[in-house]
């Protein structure tokens, strides 16, 4: 039997993973550079609000219900969405048409997204699957609008390379990506969420890890190998919000959490370590609970737990904590409080649950010494309450605040008969909300004296980022009824011969191209650049025929641009069409667009942006340096400067560079 874990929960950053028996793997999800996986749209996003979605985008309406899976069961993170009430709102981007708005069957998968998926899967030295069977994955969140999501096994068993050690990748799947919420409502008697189609139907590789991450600083360096990997193939999309990475985290003490929102990956150590003391504390907390009512403590390790000692307890604590709720809006008649008062005016109720020998276990907000709110069980309920729609719940730990005065939380503990030890919990709402707000909050109490749940939560975001590392839950972890197969997209039957031509086409390690660059006539900073931007293949395949340092310095400068206009920019300037100062202005003509060369010449002939005849520049270079020749004795080359602007002046519509070197040359012919 393990022993018990040790560690002070204000200290996350001194657990000892080892003795607290840390298990940790990552699921990666990428977006790949290509049209959508079903439907044969095209992949670009629309950078649109709920505000802003354009006028002549069709608008959908729908709502969704849970399905029994094909073992006959309802998915247990299925039926929480499905007590929400909420209805769904799709608004149809130029990109989505009706295989999006699930009103036509979806066709095979994307031949480039299977192939990169592949790649990927042989980078890591996995097997591929033999035949690519396509599954339903059942999601009733609204993100699609099917009810599920569509998502393809490709490879098994590979190895990462990490700088602590192989970390195993269990499965590589070919996925579509969800839509993208914009913006949540309350209506009458539920909630009204609104999407946008653009990213529904992406291609996404998710691949996911062994529990082999020995620390939470691995866990980091794991994912930055994924990704490392991931771009190699140069076909993966880049930019905020095209790579995800989910952690599954536990402890002996606890059990399985996976977490979503670990967008920057310098929090994860953090978020990890927070989630280690989270669950330490919630197992020191049940068996505290468990004490109380003179109940079996927990193990140490979730492996040792007893089926039927644990029936027995959630038999015991149903009895301890029933659910009995009450509405004591009289009690805050004239209350301080300006939100509630608004709630009270507007037709909502003041209900209450009481929370029987839970006064003083609740908590009251803490931070620990890096300034991260410490685990307490009134947050956890606050969360659980949250995903119902309401905006929060007040417990007994941390009243009188928020405008309730003591007067009011002497009411509501008079109206519920509570003893000194009993604690409560209340939420202002309309009824059908307050009660299914309560009811989540009611579970999750009963839940503290067991192990914590098996659930996926989100990382708290305040402005764009972390707010310090904390989660909060989302909903239970999805089992294993939430798969069944796809009938409308035929199995797909990968061919040894396929899987060798991809193994044999493989695309270059990082310090291959690297060294690829090297002795090239750019810097060391273009080529770190270029490499970093993942600009090297195009760098280097129209090279052969531009002047390497300023085909790095335009293509660096206008990355955004499509390749071939900056080909044919920088070779109109090297045939003498196209002056150095003229080239930002003929790009920015041709924005977005692919013209062909003999377009921008004609453009170039028809705005004169030719260098000027420069046919007597060197006379006038002799001029202006005899006039000062003198200051150019006295300067050397330092004149260099001041005599430029002076030159380009005088020989209007010079080419710079020209001027340049006949000045350098003119200066030197008089000072050596």
């Amino acid at each position: 039997m393990a022993g018990e874990p040790e560690g002070d929960v204000s200290r996350s950053d001194l657990l000892d993973p080892v003795q607290i028996g840390f298990m940790c793997g990552l699921e990666v999800h990428q977006q790949l550079a290509t049209g959508k996986l079903h439907s044969r749209q095209t992949g670009e996003l629309y950078d649109v609000t709920a505000e802003t979605v354009p006028d002549d985008w069709p608008r959908f309406a729908r709502k969704l219900r849970a399905s029994r899976g094909e073992g006959g069961a309802i998915d247990i993170a299925a039926r929480f969405e499905a007590k929400r009430n909420r209805s769904f709102i799709y608004a149809q981007s130029p990109n989505s048409g009706l295989i999006e708005l699930d009103e036509q069957p979806p066709v095979e998968l994307d031949r480039d997204a299977v192939d990169i998926s592949l790649t990927v899967a042989a980078l890591l030295g996995a097997h591929p699957v033999s035949m690519i069977q396509t599954m339903r994955k059942t999601v009733v969140d609204g993100s699609n609008t099917s009810g599920f999501q569509r998502t393809s096994l490709i490879s098994t068993g590979g190895l990462l390379e990490t700088k602590e050690g192989q970390v195993g990748v269990e499965v590589l799947c070919l996925e579509e990506d969800s839509a993208r919420k914009l913006d949540t409502i309350d209506v009458q008697g539920g909630q009204q969420v609104l999407y946008n189609l653009d990213r529904l139907g992406l291609p996404l590789i998710e691949i996911a890890t062994s529990p082999d991450v020995q620390t939470p600083e691995h866990a980091k360096s794991t994912a930055i190998a994924l990704g490392r990997i991931l771009r190699q193939t140069r076909r993966v999309r880049r930019g905020l919000g095209s790579i995800r990475q989910d952690l599954n985290v536990s402890i002996g003490a606890g059990d399985r959490v996976e977490i979503k929102g670990c967008q920057d990956l310098d929090w994860i150590p953090r978020i990890i370590r927070l989630e280690m003391a989270r669950q330490l504390h919630f197992y020191r907390l049940a068996n505290d609970l468990r004490a109380s009512l003179d109940l079996p403590a927990l193990p140490p390790h979730r492996n040792d737990d007893d089926v039927e000692v644990e029936q027995r307890v959630s038999e015991r604590v149903e009895q301890h904590l029933p659910w009995a709720i009450h509405d004591v809006s009289e009690a805050f008649a004239h209350c301080e409080s300006a939100m509630i008062n608004k709630g009270l005016e507007a037709g909502s109720s003041m209900m209450a649950l009481p929370l029987p020998g839970l006064k003083g276990k609740l908590g009251t907000k803490t931070a620990d010494h890096n300034g991260a709110q410490l685990p307490r069980l009134g947050r956890e309920l606050a969360g659980a309450s949250k995903l119902a729609g309401v905006k929060g719940i007040f417990h007994a730990d941390e009243l009188p605040a928020y405008g309730i005065s003591e007067d009011e939380v002497s009411k509501v503990r008079a109206s519920l008969a509570l003893n000194d030890e009993d604690g409560f919990v209340l939420c202002c709402a309309p009824v059908w909300q307050a009660e299914l707000a309560l009811e989540a909050a009611l579970s999750r109490a009963r839940l503290a004296w067991h192990r914590i749940p098996q659930e996926v939560r989100n990382v708290v975001v305040k402005k764009g980022s972390p707010e310090d590392g904390t989660t909060a839950p989302m909903r239970p972890l999805p089992g294993h009824s939430r798969m069944y197969p796809e009938t409308d997209v035929p199995p797909q039957q990968v061919m040894p011969s396929h899987w060798q031509e991809i193994s044999d086409n493989l695309p270059m390690s990082d310090s291959e191209r690297a060294e690829r660059l090297r002795g090239l006539d750019i810097s060391d900073d273009q080529a770190s650049q270029l490499l970093a931007r993942e600009l090297d293949d195009v760098f280097w395949n129209h090279k052969s025929n531009l002047p390497e340092k300023g085909w790095a310095s335009l293509l660096l400068v206008h990355d955004e641009e499509h390749p071939m206009m900056l080909v044919h920019v920088l070779s109109l300037r090297e045939d003498g069409l196209l002056s150095r100062e003229n080239m930002d202005r003929v790009i920015e003509a041709h924005a977005g667009q692919n013209p062909a060369k003999e377009t921008l010449a004609a453009y170039c002939e028809a705005h004169e942006l030719a260098p000027g005849d420069v046919s007597g520049l060197a006379d006038v270079i002799d001029k202006i340096i005899a006039e000062r020749l003198d200051f150019v004795k006295e300067r050397g080359m330092g004149a260099m400067g001041p005599l430029m602007g002076i030159v380009m002046q005088a020989a209007g519509g010079a080419d710079g560079k020209e001027v340049s070197a006949l000045l350098r040359a003119a200066i030197q012919s008089v000072t050596e």
